[in-house]
């Protein structure tokens, strides 16, 4: 199976080393290998029939809904073309014209609706944008540590509202203290990211149709957030 990548429009995701605006439409012409690469690196938007937010899937799932024909509907022009078998009564090459945003046939339940995002570092970094939220200053990924508000040693917990990113200065200054303890008040409350919010974040290459559909299912003062 071959594909094509179409005219595509990537927007920032908020990470550092991601475009921090619209880029053109862009045409790849490149060793098909250099293609694959590129081509694995996009994700498509998962939605169920009711058109919530479900994950991000990769092109080769995409194709087998598709041919299965469990798309119920899409959103946006095609971005992907998957060039399939030859027909031996045709002769004629099948195709599949993938989109942006597909939902699938059938229904969500309802636990798996706005799940609570897995707390990673990375995906704890790209909510609080790189920066150490005790100095304000951005960092390196390699650079920035997770820092447990209250320590677990004191009773605080893993979760999303209880820890931040710090550097490695200010967490080691910090210490087994609270922020209140060792005269380090915070930038920002931790809290925990919304589904939608995580998807934001932790998608690199988000295409231009799937970030305005993302940002309508937000409130307004997250949406503002994110731009």
């Amino acid at each position: 199976m071959e594909t094509d990548r179409a005219n595509l429009r990537l927007v920032s995701s908020g990470t550092p080393g991601a475009a921090d605006a619209l880029r053109g439409p862009e045409e790849v012409h490149c060793s098909p290998r250099l293609a694959l690469e590129r081509l694995n690196g996009v994700r498509l938007l998962s939605l169920d029939a009711h058109g919530r937010v479900l994950d991000w899937m990769n092109w080769q799932d995409a194709a087998c809904l598709y041919a299965r024909g469990a798309v119920a509907w899409t959103l946006g022009d095609p971005c992907l073309t998957i060039h399939g078998g030859t027909s031996r009564s045709s002769g004629e090459q099948s195709l599949l014209h993938l989109h942006p945003i597909v939902a699938t046939t059938g229904h969500a339940r309802a636990r798996a609706l706005n799940p609570t995002p897995a707390l990673t570092n990375t995906a704890l970094f790209a909510r609080d944008a790189h920066l150490c939220l005790y100095c304000g200053d951005r960092f390196h990924r390699p650079k920035l540590t997770r820092d447990h508000v209250i320590p677990v040693s004191k009773g605080g917990r893993d979760i999303w509202e209880n820890v931040v990113s710090a550097c490695f200065h200010c967490n080691s200054r910090k210490g087994n203290r609270t922020p209140q303890q060792a005269h380090m008040p915070l930038l920002a409350v931790p809290y925990r990211p919304s589904w939608v919010e995580h998807l934001i974040l932790s998608n690199r290459n988000i295409l231009a149709d799937q970030m305005a559909f993302l940002k309508s299912q937000l409130p307004k003062k997250h949406a503002r957030a994110l731009n």
